[in-house]
């Protein structure tokens, strides 16, 4: 269904399984840019609403996740604006170098699909290091895509705000926060629609959380063998 606003709005559609309802956001124009500090604290985001608090990626027959995430967005003609919130009482990361695997680590993720065909889609990943890894999938995992890693974002702006202490076992922390621009024009040739969208306009995106269990042993946080991460999303 195509919905018309009369305001300065874009319609962002989140992806999901074919027999759940996506979760839909109404995504405000920023009349002021927000400064991109990590720090969500700028007038332009009063404007956005929080999406619904994530849960697991398999659906509502899971648990709820131990951790609130939750996320916003905003635009204007040259970016698209994320910002999110991750609550996490030992927040930790290892890896440094940009186009790691960063789901190695505990991250948050991006996923932008412009026209909406569930292929040719784009993703990006960072950790509490502000860490990224950008690529992209001509087609899903399950049909045999592989990650293109080669594909980059240029002008893409990111930032890391941490509630707590990094690496740290000693003590307990509240959390962290993240604000992610990326350029319209990065994503022109995968987006049938117009660049920047127009009023109105709908485009496919999701987010996810991935989170490891830890334990702390010898001042350290180290991964529980031989379990799985979990993952958290906006729309399972």
């Amino acid at each position: 269904m195509k919905i018309y606003y009369t305001t300065a709005l874009l319609s962002l559609v989140s992806a999901a399984h074919a027999d759940v309802l996506p979760k839909g956001y109404l995504a405000h124009y920023a009349e002021t840019p927000p400064v991109i500090d990590g720090k969500i604290t700028d007038c332009s985001w009063d404007l956005a609403p929080w999406t619904d608090d994530f849960r697991d990626i398999e659906g509502e027959g899971k648990p709820i996740p131990e951790f609130r995430t939750h996320a916003k967005m905003l635009w204007d003609e040259t970016y698209f604006y994320i910002a999110a919130e991750l609550e996490e009482p030992h927040i930790w990361a290892t890896l440094k170098e940009h186009d790691s695997v960063i789901f190695y680590d505990n991250d948050f993720e991006v996923f932008i699909d412009p026209d909406g065909d569930t292929h040719e889609y784009l993703e990006f990943e960072m950790n509490a290091l502000n860490t990224g890894w950008d690529l992209k999938l001509g087609k899903p995992y399950r049909e045999g895509g592989p990650a293109m890693n080669s594909w980059e974002i240029p002008g893409l702006k990111t930032a890391v705000q941490i509630q707590g202490t990094l690496n740290d076992p000693s003590d307990t922390d509240t959390g962290w926060t993240l604000e992610i621009a990326i350029p319209w024009q990065a994503m022109a040739p995968e987006a049938n629609n117009q660049i920047p969208p127009a009023e109105g306009a709908q485009w496919r995106v999701n987010f996810s959380r991935v989170e490891w269990e830890i334990l702390i042993e010898d001042g350290k946080y180290k991964k529980v063998s031989n379990k799985r991460e979990d993952n958290w999303v906006w729309s399972p």
